[in-house]
C-alpha cells in the first residue's frame, strides 16, 4: 500500500508539473547558470511553490559532506522515477536533521537537444525533485532550482552509458 501511495503522489506531482508548461527562466524569475547572478528572485509561482529570494550560493557556505546521490531520469523526460524516490527522501531525511541547511536542485540534460530546450528540460527536472521535496514537508523556502541544461555533464561521451549519467538532478547543500 505504501508503495501505491508513492505512484499517486508521483503522478500527482507529474500532472501539476506538466500544467504549467514550458517557461523561460526569465518568466519563472529562477537562477540562471551564470553562478556571479547575486539578483533577487521575483516572486512567481510554479505548482503553487513560491520561488523568493536571495540566490542560496551567494549568500551561504557550501556543505560538501552530505554524500547525497543524483536523481537520474529517462530520455526527454523530468517525471520522477519510483527507484528514484527513496534518493530524494534521503535529501529530505537529511534536511530535516539539519534545519540551519538549505538546498538547491541542479536539473541537468544530456548533450542531445538545443541549448534552449536542455535548459527548459532540466529546469524542469529540478522543479519535479523541489516539488516532490516540499510534498514531503520540507519548507519551500529551503529549496531553490536551477538548471544547467547540458553545460555541465557529469560523464564526458557521446553514447547511452553517458548520456543516462547527465541526465540527472543534483543537490547542493549550504548552510
Amino acid at each position: 500500500m505504501h508503495m501505491i501511495s508513492r505512484v499517486v503522489v508521483v503522478l500527482c506531482l507529474s500532472a501539476l508539473v506538466l500544467n504549467t508548461g514550458c517557461k523561460s527562466k526569465k518568466n519563472r524569475g529562477g537562477l540562471g547558470s551564470d553562478m556571479g547572478d547575486t539578483t533577487v528572485l521575483e516572486e512567481v509561482k510554479e505548482d503553487g511553490i513560491p520561488l523568493t529570494g536571495e540566490p542560496f550560493d551567494a549568500n551561504h557556505e557550501r556543505v560538501t559532506d552530505a554524500n547525497l546521490t543524483p536523481v537520474y531520469f529517462g530520455y526527454d523526460s523530468f517525471q520522477l522515477a519510483p527507484e528514484e524516490i527513496a534518493k530524494i527522501e534521503q535529501v529530505a531525511d537529511y534536511l530535516n536533521s539539519n534545519s540551519d541547511c538549505v538546498l538547491i536542485v541542479e536539473g541537468h540534460c544530456d548533450e542531445r537537444g538545443s541549448n534552449e530546450y536542455n535548459l527548459s528540460l532540466g529546469e524542469q527536472r529540478a522543479l519535479a525533485v523541489r516539488s516532490y521535496l516540499v510534498n514531503l514537508g520540507i519548507a519551500a523556502e529551503r529549496i531553490q532550482s536551477r538548471s544547467f541544461g547540458e553545460e555541465r555533464p557529469a560523464v564526458a561521451g557521446s553514447d547511452e552509458s553517458a548520456w543516462r549519467l547527465n541526465r540527472r538532478g543534483e543537490f547542493a547543500l549550504y548552510k
